[in-house]
Parts: structure tokens; C-alpha cells; sequence
């Protein structure tokens, strides 16, 4: 008890230390009473239940204010409601499970409804469209149920147990225990109303601002005032143009194209971009004079104003005020990785620098040398020969793909063939099938899932007037992937709090299966014996590029924390030399080129703050995977993995595959492959 009341006090005394003076301090309550109250409950209920008392009581003592009520309210809530009967703990929580689902399932339906004309390709945006589109139906979901105290309820019997605590204790617990564990995670913070409002406001803007950003690459001009890319072809930064890049080394002039993308993306980087050529094809632009031309004359412009880090530094400023209200995670790179990946951030930076630092790469990017014919250059980071079609030219995929899937609904009306291609039942694919709808996207494509049973997953990709592109219709594939994850992992889970899986990593695992099946489903199998050589090669070197992506991402927001005074100029200024700090460690070794800023392209740091790190383990965790289900029934496995729904990253992945996320089975694959592949 001695040791409880040291860490108490000194949890309060944190807490009134760091709360923000415009509101009420949290952790009021005497430590006094507390242990006073802890030991009433243990009478009443029995010793045995003296771990559990002491933690949901502390734990609501610690966020509660004066405005909750005095100190005797404290206790007498404490002691009305505190449930000690098994039986009766678990009808409380099936209660409180049943009416989150229905307020987060409504509530995302409402989202869903708002953001359409921001998501989906039906017209301008209008002012009206982005107010809409920035509010958030739970920006005061947290305000209400503290006021309410549905919250103190929850945490009361439902307390929350930290990562470490929960790899320490999962060793003896069952589901119930798991979905107890979860219901302890809805409240372990409180951030008023408005910064939560605040911050989905910032959300939006920065997404419009990266779904609007198209580049018109009919429009860009080389040295010689030639046109390398065809009329209406309109690309989305950074992710049209880097599978604009990729797609190009199929194509016979593709050097040409890919170098003129590169010169693009340095302009966004450095922000010398003309803001004339953003999403407008009355403009011409030579991006390597960087000169604009309209109507065949030259004409003035002004760049980007560092709009693109002003958008960073603004998610960064929002998420930076949520930090007081949070003891638990008290700052965004915690969050994002304890709390968000459930992995700790060393742990997360000590899996890319090993993968980065292979000395494997040196001889994988000598064979992309060698294939190439050439020195390798910056852009080859997203080099694609290793897939199956790099070898079919992006036209051919096009027509396919154009006349296969002429619109959103044809596509739609084609998942139930695909799922029976991969494995399912025709009763099973009908089901899953029926609870997804397809939509054509204004961004390059998301995937938008249920919070509740009876609603359908959203799935979203770019689609022309003309047809679905071989591009639009590969990021599809991997969205569906997303899809029938989000469908399996809430309709086939034991309890809703498991729903979803551990991270975003695991849902971008079964994506990427999906997508590099894309060309099985088009009945184009390849019948290359280095096939599973191949994809080794493409995964490794795949993760070798978005990790170093991800270090960025990483270094950049401690920076903002060792700097939280920074202008959108200095931002920029940092972002670069760390991108090209990064690049100078782990890729100049490769690629015999020294200081490029290329890592810093990718548009997920401007809207979706610390997301990167989600896609290099969800490769690793693919690769796994993949030599899980390699003998056995894709179908079957991925409904017996995904159904394990959201328990911690390594306790799930010892469920699937028997190991935790791990960078050796990659390497042994590589060693491997490099043996075979020429």
C-alpha cells in the first residue's frame, strides 16, 4: 500500500503541475481518501480483489476534477459502484460494449456522411463541404461521458494496463480477460471538447490540402520544351507520381519520364514549386528551370508559401495541446507508438535500422544496377522490376483493367468472383462481399471501415470518366484487402472490444497480400520459377524505402518536441537535412549518391501525422504471413488469423505465425534469393 501511495502522489503531483491553466486541474482527490477508499471496497468485496480495487480507483481519482464533485462524491461513487460479482461484471460490460458500438458506429456513419464531398469524386469542394467535413461527431464524446461519468464507471471496473503490463499478464489471460483489458483503453486521457474538435478541423485541411494537390503532368515540359506524358494525366503527390514512377520502368523512354518526377518531387520538397501548377492545366511548367508558360508565354510566379510544412507543423501544434490532458501517453510520438502501434518507439527504430542497414542491399542493389543498366539513382528506391508485371507495359494493364471495371459498380459487383479466386466459399464470399460498397475516390483511395455490426466497409480508388487504370484498380486490391479485414475483424470476432486488429500494420499486412495478387485475379498468373525469389527481393527492397521514410517521419517529430517554437520555414529547413541526414546513413552506402532529399516526398507526414511506420511492419508482418499460409488455404487462414481481432502486435503475431515481427525470415529469404534471381 506504502509503494501504491508513493506512485500516486507523485502521479498528482504531475498532473497538477502540467494541466493547462484555462481549466481544471485533474487529480484532486487527497491520497489519503484514496487509500481509504481502496481499503472499504477490499473489506466489502474481499482482499482477493485488492489488485483490481486499487488500480480502477487511482485511476479514476487521477482524472477526476472539482467540477466532478467534492471529495466525499469521490468515495461515494467509488463505493455505489464498484462491481465486484463476476456474473454482474460481466452483464455491466456487455451494457457498456453494446452502447459504445452503437455511439461509435452512428457516429462513424455521420463522418462517413460529411466527408463525401471531401472523399469521393462527385464535384468541387465548396466552403460548405469543408465546414461540414471538419466537424467531428465525437469531438465531445470524452467531455459528456466524463460528465456524465459513464467514464469513471468504465475505468472504475475496467481499468487501464499499460503495453508492458499487458505482454507481462496476457500469458494467463483468456478473451474475457482481453476484452476487459480493451474496455480499460476507451479513457485514459481527457482532452476537452474542443482541442478534439480542433484537431479534426486541422485533419481536414491537411488531407484536402494533399487531395487537391495534382500535378498535371500533360503539362511539364523538359529542356527541349517536350511533352513526355500524355494529355489528362493528372497525378496525385506523392502517390500518382511515385506509381507513375514505378510504372515507367516498364516503359522504353521511362528514364526520361522518371527523372523529370524526380525533379518534380524535389521542387514540393523544397517548396520552389510554383503554386501557379498546382492542380491547374491552364499552365504549362519546365520543372528543371522551374519556368512557367501560359498561352506560350513566359509568365512571373510566386512559390509554394512552405504551405505543405505549414500543414505538418499545424498537426504538430494540436497534437502537441492534447499532451497535458494525457498521463498515460503524456506525447504525440508515445501515443503514437505505445498506445497507437502498441510497440515502443526504440523498439519500432531498432527493427528499420536493422533492416537498413544490411549489408544484404549493397549486392540487392547491385542487381538493380545490373537489370537496369545503369548506376542506380535516388528515384530507384521505388524501383519495381521485382513484381510480375514489370515486365507488361502500363498501357496493356490499362486497357484491361479500363475495360473490365468501366465504374465503381462494376468493380463492386466483382469482389464475390475475386474472394472465390482466393480461396472462400461462394457462400462465404457472398457474405463477406455483401457488407463492402466501392466508391471512386478524389485522393488515390482509401479504406474506410464499419464500427458496427449491420454497416458496410467503404473502399474508395481513383476512377476516370474512361475507366479504372491498372493504378486505380492495384490500389482497389490493396483496399479491399483493408476491407475484408475490417469486415472479418467486427462481424467473426468473439466480443466487439477485440474488433480491429492490434495496429494499422496489420491491416496494411493483409492489403499488401492482397495487391500482389492483383494480376492472379486479372488471370494473368505468372509462371516465373523465381517467383517467390521475386517477392523476397520486392519486399525487402520495398521496406528498405518506406522505413527510411519512416526514420524521417520519426526524427522530424522529436524535432518539433526539441523545438516547439519552430516557424513552417525552419520546419522545412530541418525536415530536409534530416531526410537527407537519413538518406546519407543508409542509402548513399547503396546508391553511391550523397545528399538527396528524396525521403521526404511522402504526403502521409502532412496528413496522417506518424502513420509511416505502420507500412514497413505491415510488410514485415505480409512476409510472414505469407510463409504461414504458403501449403495452406489462403481463405481459411485469413479467417483464422484476423479473427484473433485486437489483442497486442506480439501476442498476435505468436497466434498467426508462431513468432514475433521479425526482420530475419526476410533476410534468409534474400540470401536466398539472391542466389537465383539474375
Amino acid at each position: 500500500m506504502k509503494k501504491l501511495l508513493l506512485t500516486l502522489t507523485f502521479l498528482f503531483i504531475v498532473l497538477m503541475l502540467t494541466s493547462c491553466k484555462e481549466t481544471e486541474k485533474m487529480g484532486i482527490i487527497p491520497s489519503s481518501v484514496i487509500e481509504g477508499t481502496i481499503t472499504e471496497l477490499a473489506e466489502i468485496h474481499g482482499d482477493d480483489l485488492l489488485p483490481e480495487i486499487e488500480r480502477g480507483v487511482s485511476q479514476v481519482a487521477a482524472l477526476w476534477k472539482s467540477s466532478d464533485g467534492s471529495t466525499d462524491d469521490f468515495v461515494q461513487f467509488c463505493k455505489e459502484h464498484y462491481v465486484g460479482c463476476a456474473e454482474e461484471k460481466k452483464v455491466l460490460f456487455t451494457k457498456l460494449s453494446d452502447n459504445y458500438e452503437a455511439i461509435w458506429g452512428f457516429s462513424n456513419r455521420m463522418s462517413l456522411e460529411l466527408m463525401k464531398p471531401l472523399h469521393l469524386d462527385i464535384g468541387p469542394v465548396l466552403p460548405v463541404d469543408m465546414m461540414f467535413g471538419s466537424y467531428s461527431p465525437l469531438a465531445h464524446f470524452y467531455d459528456d461521458f466524463f460528465s456524465n461519468k459513464i467514464a469513471f464507471l468504465t475505468i472504475l471496473n475496467f481499468p487501464f494496463y499499460s503495453l508492458e503490463e499487458k505482454a507481462e499478464l496476457c500469458k494467463d489471460w483468456d478473451r474475457l480477460d482481453w476484452a476487459y483489458a480493451r474496455m480499460g483503453d476507451i479513457f485514459t486521457s481527457r482532452v476537452p471538447g474542443e482541442i478534439n474538435q480542433k484537431s479534426s478541423s486541422i485533419s481536414t485541411e491537411s488531407d484536402a490540402y494533399i487531395s487537391e494537390y495534382n500535378i498535371i503532368m500533360g503539362n511539364l515540359l523538359n529542356d527541349k520544351g517536350e511533352k513526355l506524358f500524355p494529355e489528362n494525366l493528372n497525378l496525385i503527390t506523392h502517390w500518382g507520381l511515385r506509381d507513375q514512377l514505378k510504372a515507367n520502368y516498364a516503359q522504353e523512354d521511362g528514364l526520361d519520364r522518371q527523372e523529370m518526377i524526380y525533379k518534380v518531387m524535389l521542387r514540393i520538397i523544397s517548396q520552389e514549386i510554383p503554386e501557379v501548377v498546382i492542380n491547374n492545366e491552364e499552365v504549362e511548367w519546365n520543372p528543371y528551370a522551374n519556368k512557367v508558360y501560359k498561352n506560350g508565354e513566359q509568365i512571373q510566379f510566386d512559390p509554394e508559401p512552405d504551405t505543405r510544412y505549414q500543414h505538418l507543423l499545424n498537426n504538430f501544434n494540436i497534437r502537441q495541446k492534447v499532451d497535458v490532458y494525457s498521463p498515460n501517453y503524456p506525447t504525440a510520438i508515445e501515443r503514437a507508438y505505445n498506445q497507437g502501434l502498441e510497440l515502443t518507439r526504440q523498439e519500432v527504430e531498432d527493427l528499420f535500422t536493422e533492416l537498413v542497414s544490411s549489408p544484404l542491399l549493397k549486392d540487392v542493389g547491385q542487381l538493380i544496377s545490373n537489370r537496369l543498366g545503369r548506376d542506380l539513382q535516388p528515384f530507384d528506391i521505388w524501383y519495381d522490376g521485382f513484381k510480375a508485371r514489370s515486365g507488361i507495359s502500363e498501357q496493356k494493364l490499362d486497357n484491361i483493367t479500363r475495360q473490365k471495371y468501366p465504374d465503381a459498380v462494376s468493380f463492386e459487383k466483382d469482389i464475390e468472383r475475386i474472394l472465390v479466386d482466393l480461396g472462400y466459399t461462394a457462400a462465404r464470399a457472398k457474405e463477406i462481399a455483401s457488407k463492402i460498397t466501392v466508391e471512386a475516390s478524389r485522393g488515390a483511395g482509401h479504406a474506410w471501415g464499419a464500427q458496427m455490426k449491420s454497416q458496410k466497409s467503404h473502399l474508395r480508388t481513383r476512377i476516370p470518366a474512361d475507366g479504372m487504370t491498372y493504378n486505380g484498380y492495384n490500389i482497389a486490391m490493396h483496399e479491399l484487402g483493408h476491407n475484408v479485414e475490417q469486415t472479418i475483424s467486427i462481424y467473426d470476432v468473439d466480443y466487439y472490444m477485440l474488433k480491429g486488429v492490434p495496429n494499422t500494420a496489420f491491416t496494411e499486412a493483409l492489403a499488401f497480400m492482397f495487391q500482389s495478387r492483383d494480376l492472379d485475379i486479372l488471370g494473368m498468373q505468372s509462371d516465373d520459377e523465381n517467383l517467390s525469389h521475386l517477392k523476397a527481393l520486392d519486399v525487402f527492397w520495398g521496406s528498405y524505402e518506406i522505413m527510411g521514410v519512416s526514420l524521417v517521419d520519426m526524427y522530424v517529430w522529436q524535432w518539433m518536441y526539441d523545438n516547439p517554437n519552430a516557424s513552417a520555414a525552419e520546419l522545412k529547413k530541418q525536415t530536409i537535412k534530416i531526410a537527407k541526414q537519413v538518406w546519407n546513413d543508409y542509402f548513399a552506402p547503396v546508391f553511391g549518391v550523397e545528399d538527396s532529399p528524396i525521403l521526404a516526398v511522402y504526403s502521409h507526414m502532412i496528413s496522417y501525422p506518424l502513420y509511416l511506420a505502420a507500412y514497413p511492419l505491415g510488410r514485415l508482418i505480409e512476409f510472414q504471413l505469407e510463409g504461414q499460409y504458403e501449403g495452406n488455404c489462403f481463405a481459411k487462414e485469413t479467417d483464422r488469423v484476423f479473427t484473433t481481432g485486437n489483442i497486442i502486435p506480439q501476442q498476435w503475431m505468436k497466434v498467426a505465425v508462431g513468432q514475433s515481427i521479425s526482420n530475419e525470415p526476410l533476410f534468409i529469404a534474400v540470401e536466398e534469393a539472391l542466389k537465383h534471381v539474375k
